[in-house]
C-alpha cells in the first residue's frame, strides 16, 4: 500500500483542478501500469492499494475524486472490491467509482450500477483503446456513467431468461394484455376480430405457459394478469 502526501490541489494546464485518483488493484503490474498511464494523462494518483481492507481507510483519509478498483480482491478474492465500492457510494456519493473487472458480475454489480451517477463498469479484457479509457474516467469524474457493452448484453439476456412472458406468442401477449384490461373472452374476441373459441384456446395456452396452478379458471386468469403486470 502506498499513498502520496496531501498538499495544495494541483491544476491542469488550462487551470482546472486535476482529478485525484485512488487505485485498488491486487495485480501489482496492472496497478503500476494504471498509475503510470493516469499520471501521464493528467490525473493525480493519490493512493494505491492491493488489499481491500485499505480501500475505505484510504478513501476517508485522501478524499479522492475517483476510485478505480477491482471486484475480486484479497483476502478471499470474491466481492471485496464491490463491497467497498457500495460502502464508498453510501458514505461519499460525490466520489466517482470505476469497477475494472475480469468478469461480468451482473447480479453483484446491479446495486452499484443502479445509483446511476459517477459510476462505471468495464471489463479489463475489453479496454483496448487508451484514449477511450481516459475519456471514460473523465466522464465519470464529471458525473456521468459508463457500462461495458458486454455487461449490457448480460443484463438483457438475464432479463429475457427471467421474463415469464417470453414463452408467449405475440397473439397470446395481445390476449393477455386485453385480459389485464378486464375484458371477457367475448370482449377480447370482438377486439381482435376472432371467434370466442379462438380466444378460449389462447387463454388455455397462456395459463399453461405461465405454469399457473390448476385451480378455478377465474382465479388463474387473475394470476395471469398479475404476472403480466409485474413483468411490465
Amino acid at each position: 500500500m502506498t499513498t502520496e502526501p496531501s498538499g495544495d490541489e494541483p491544476e491542469s494546464h488550462d487551470g482546472t483542478a486535476v482529478a485525484r485518483v485512488l487505485l485498488a488493484e491486487d495485480d501489482v503490474l496492472l496497478r503500476a501500469g494504471l498509475a503510470s498511464l493516469l499520471e501521464r494523462s493528467g490525473f493525480e494518483v493519490v493512493g494505491e492499494t492491493g488489499d481491500s481492507e485499505w480501500i475505505l481507510p484510504l478513501v476517508r483519509e485522501l478524499a479522492p475524486d475517483l476510485v478505480v478498483l477491482d471486484i475480486r480482491m484479497p483476502p478471499t478474492n470474491t466481492t471485496e472490491g464491490l463491497d467497498a465500492a457500495l460502502e464508498i457510494r453510501r458514505e461519499f456519493p460525490a466520489i466517482g467509482i470505476l469497477v475494472l473487472s475480469a468478469h461480468a458480475e451482473v447480479e453483484q454489480a446491479m446495486e452499484l450500477l443502479a445509483t446511476g451517477q459517477r459510476v462505471g463498469y468495464l471489463l479489463k479484457s475489453r479496454v483496448t483503446d487508451v484514449g477511450e479509457f481516459i475519456e471514460t474516467l473523465e466522464r465519470i469524474v464529471r458525473g456521468g456513467s459508463v457500462m461495458d457493452p458486454a455487461l449490457v448484453q448480460e443484463l438483457v439476456s438475464a432479463r429475457r431468461r427471467n421474463d415469464p412472458l417470453a414463452a408467449l406468442s405475440q397473439r397470446e401477449h395481445d390476449v393477455l394484455a386485453l385480459m389485464a384490461e378486464g375484458r371477457s373472452n367475448a370482449g377480447i374476441a370482438r377486439r381482435l376480430w376472432v371467434t370466442e373459441g379462438t380466444v378460449e384456446k389462447h387463454v388455455r395456452h397462456i395459463l399453461a405457459k405461465l405454469s399457473l396452478p390448476e385451480t378455478g379458471d377465474d382465479h388463474r386468469r387473475v394470476l395471469a394478469v398479475v404476472t403480466f403486470l409485474e413483468a411490465r
